[in-house]
C-alpha cells in the first residue's frame, strides 16, 4: 500500500512538472533553439531533471545573459522522430 502511494505521488508530481513546463512552452513565441546550439554558443547545464520516465528537463544558463533556457527532452521509441526536444528562454 505505501509503495502504491509513493508511486501516486511521484505520478502526480510529473503531471504537475509537465504541466507548468507545457504552459511555460506555449507562453513562450519562439523556440530557442537546440541543445546542440546551446552547447555551441557557450550555454552550461545549470539543472536536470527527470520529469517522468521518457522525459527529462534540462536548465542552461549563460554569464553574458539575464535569462535562463529550459528545454524538455522526450525519448519515444514508438514516435518519429524518437527524440523531440523543445527549448524556450525563461526571463
Amino acid at each position: 500500500m505505501m509503495l502504491l502511494a509513493r508511486s501516486a505521488r511521484r505520478l502526480a508530481t510529473a503531471a504537475s512538472v509537465t504541466c507548468v513546463c507545457a504552459s511555460w512552452a506555449a507562453a513562450q513565441p519562439q523556440s530557442a533553439g537546440s541543445i546542440e546550439k546551446l552547447l555551441g554558443e557557450g550555454w552550461e547545464v545549470a539543472g536536470y531533471v527527470s520529469a517522468w520516465e521518457n522525459r527529462s528537463l534540462i536548465l542552461f544558463k549563460h554569464r553574458e545573459h539575464k535569462y535562463l533556457v529550459q528545454c524538455s527532452v522526450l525519448i519515444d521509441v514508438l514516435r518519429s522522430p524518437r527524440l523531440v526536444t523543445s527549448c524556450y528562454e525563461i526571463r
